[in-house]
């Protein structure tokens, strides 16, 4: 795939996956980007999963047509972008390794080696002159691991974000890009945001037309829907209003006031996004969290605690630096309740949460006095 005349995209489509990472679900598989720019000087923006190596390196040298590469330039070190850089290396030793510092380190200890000799140390401010082509390099630390460089190509404008802008999914399957993109980045990067901030401010410098990701297509229009929702989810803002409600329930009690409370905010004209925590896609789940600027945690009390699904939650939720939202609470306990004091014990490390002065408290099954404070509570998440 061609996508301008100098710059090629020669990475690879996986349907043979079935959890990213080891945890998140991906029904229509994974990109592994990398692109190779033919010019006077060629260079070949990183690799892709060792599975895949054979048809990477097939897709290169057909792109190459007899020519050699220079540069291999290393943004990422996860093994999905750099599983394939020791086999390249042994075709083509005379490459030179791009890389940031610590990624060389990295190199070493994954492959044994830091290609000593090969080196070139990417900086940020440093350039890298092709012919008619120039790479400039941005640091981008913690976006999501430390060794992280972008790259800018100042003439046909194309910034190769790293693992910035990816989305899961593969580029052989159509599906929006938003949905699997905020999932992508609230699970993955999502603890990032003052250092995904920083980037996003660099990148503002820049005369972007073209941003090539690792994962994900390559954006070409429209560049300021995704700077922005970038922008709306790395500074934990409002994308959307609305109510989610994240909730366990062993009987179907708790599940009844959940569903009784989702009817009450659908009446008022409030957008809800109910999931059910023991059985929907946790990932799911934490991206609506962060999502809506609302959200009710509804769970029964369990060993003088929360129900395990709840307490892996807000676990998920507190991990990524949950902040700047509308709170409020549903708990059921038989004889002793003592969930929202949990809940709420767990949230203290979380930044600007607002709590809701009403709440629901059930003694095992809904009573008449639940479906006021329920009512109660809907009125006050529509104000």
């Amino acid at each position: 795939m061609k996508f301008s005349k100098d710059i090629r995209y020669i990475g690879v489509n996986d349907h043979e996956i079935d959890l990213f990472e080891g945890q998140y679900i991906v029904p229509n598989g994974m990109a592994y980007n990398s692109y190779v720019i033919i010019d006077e000087k060629v260079a070949v923006m990183d690799t892709v999963d060792e599975r895949f190596s054979a048809e990477w390196l097939k897709n290169l040298e057909k792109e190459l047509a007899g020519r050699k590469p220079d540069y291999l330039v290393v943004q990422h070190m996860e093994p999905d972008h750099s599983g394939s850089v020791a086999e390249f290396m042994k075709i083509y030793p005379d490459t030179k390794v791009v890389a940031s510092t610590m990624a060389f380190v990295m190199m070493k200890n994954f492959f044994g080696t830091n290609f000593e000799g090969r080196q070139l140390i990417a900086k940020e401010g440093a350039s890298l002159d092709l012919g008619n082509h120039k790479l400039n390099f941005v640091e981008a630390p913690m976006v999501h691991w430390p060794e992280v460089i972008m790259t800018y190509e100042e003439t046909e404008k194309v910034l190769f974000s790293a693992d910035a802008f990816g989305k899961f999914g593969a580029l052989d399957t159509e599906e929006e890009w938003a949905c699997e993109a905020r999932r992508y980045y609230i699970g993955i990067v999502g603890k990032y945001g003052v250092q995904v901030q920083a980037v996003l401010k660099k990148a503002a410098a820049l005369d972007i037309q073209t941003i090539c990701p690792l994962h994900g297509p390559i954006l070409t229009e429209n560049l300021g829907y995704y700077l922005d929702l970038y922008n709306t989810w790395s500074s934990y803002g409002v994308e959307s209003e609305g109510v989610v409600i994240a909730y366990t329930s062993v009987y179907g009690n708790t599940k009844k006031a959940v569903l009784k409370l989702a009817e009450e905010l659908e009446k008022k004209g409030q957008k809800v996004a109910v999931n059910d925590l023991a059985r929907c896609d946790m990932a799911e789940a934490v991206e609506d969290a962060f999502r809506y600027g609302k959200i009710v945690l509804a769970t029964t009390t369990y060993n003088a605690d929360v129900f395990p699904f709840m307490k892996e939650f807000i676990n998920h939720l507190t991990e990524r630096n949950f902040q700047n939202k509308t709170v409020a609470f549903i708990e059921n306990g038989s004889w002793a309740p003592t969930a929202t004091r949990v809940m709420k014990t767990m949230l203290e490390k979380c930044a600007n949460l607002k709590y809701t002065e009403a709440g629901v408290k059930i003694m095992s099954a809904v009573s008449s006095e639940n479906e006021k404070q329920i009512e109660a509570l809907a009125d006050e998440l529509c104000k």
